[in-house]
């Protein structure tokens, strides 16, 4: 019998459409997204099923969005498959926003909840810095000591008058498989960009995103966050959930708080994330939700493990009948 981690997507995995057939084919999966709707006080679902892809893709909506699509899967994988994630599933880790999913999954958090908390982490991650301040971008083929390094080197900069200045630029997510994005002030980007390319990084490109995420410029959002985690309920997970910023397991409600906190401002350990998992006997991560980029990171970080992504009914029936 494989022991199994569910892992739920963060952003970047949306399309417009994710969701709807499972919507049009199971009620419970029909229940969440209403649910969400409703929390929202907005008919979000509509977005996430017609667009405009613009509209998606926006931090505030694209957050609740890409939960509700992982809890509409995991609903009907519960109620129509009879998975039972206490018996069926050894941990679970989320990517960023994924990892409210994960805590929604394993009943820490509600779903309704889990919505809030979500458009208004999106609010105050897109509010924390101007447009065009910020941004992030993606290194293929370096770890994370030649990230951090070339993190470094891009901070510094001169000016017109020969005055040294340092501006920030960090790690945001070890992604594994020689996949590091960084985030920080536009200009260090465009310079690590060009110090990447100068010293042979296989690639460097700027991502198409609206804020530098997870990184020390969030700090506002941090401290927003705080604030509404403080009034938030948050229970014992039934399964213990890998928290991003510790890349280890977490169980108590107090330190979900805070590391949820943390998170909003800390690196993304996505690769010591999926080690540790395997280091505690993982042997099949099931991607739960829209896209297969967990999948594929997944296989990146470690070959020998099984993966699979479950995100519409066919992947629904193909799930259950393996069991």
């Amino acid at each position: 019998m494989p022991v199994q981690a569910f892992v739920f997507p963060g952003q970047g995995s949306q399309s417009v459409g994710m969701g709807r057939d499972l919507a049009e084919a199971f009620a419970p999966a029909r229940e969440v997204f209403q649910e969400v709707d409703d929390a929202l006080g907005q008919h979000l679902s509509k977005i996430i099923f017609e667009g405009p892809m613009e509209d998606l893709t926006r931090t505030d909506n694209a957050q609740p969005a890409l939960m509700a699509v992982s809890l509409a899967v995991l609903r009907v994988l519960e109620r129509e498959g009879g998975v039972d994630m206490k018996r069926d599933v050894a941990l679970v880790a989320g990517h960023s926003l994924g990892e409210y999913s994960a805590l929604a999954a394993t009943g820490a958090l509600g779903i309704a909840q889990t919505a809030r908390l979500l458009r208004v982490r999106g609010d105050a991650m897109q509010k924390a810095v101007p447009v065009g301040k910020g941004g992030m971008a993606a290194l293929i083929g370096v770890d994370m000591d030649r990230a951090a390094s070339l993190c470094a080197e891009a901070a510094d900069f001169t000016d017109e008058t020969g005055r040294t200045h340092r501006q920030v630029i960090e790690v945001a997510n070890d992604n594994g498989g020689g996949q590091v994005v960084v985030a920080g002030e536009m200009a260090a980007i465009d310079r690590i960009i060009a110090i990447a390319r100068e010293q042979g990084i296989k690639r460097a490109l700027k991502l198409p995103v609206s804020a530098p995420f997870h990184c020390s410029m969030m700090e506002p959002a941090a401290e927003e966050m705080r604030a509404a985690l403080a009034d938030a309920v948050i229970n014992a997970p039934v399964v213990p959930v890998v928290a991003n910023v510790t890349a280890a397991k977490v169980t108590g409600p107090d330190m979900i708080r805070d590391l949820l906190v943390r998170q909003i401002t800390g690196t993304v350990r996505w690769r010591e994330s999926v080690e540790a998992m395997v280091g505690m006997g993982v042997d099949s991560f099931v991607e739960i939700g829209a896209g297969k980029v967990l999948a594929g990171l997944v296989r990146r970080i470690n070959g020998d493990v099984a993966t699979r992504s479950v995100g519409t009914p066919a992947d629904i029936e193909a799930f259950l009948a393996a069991r």
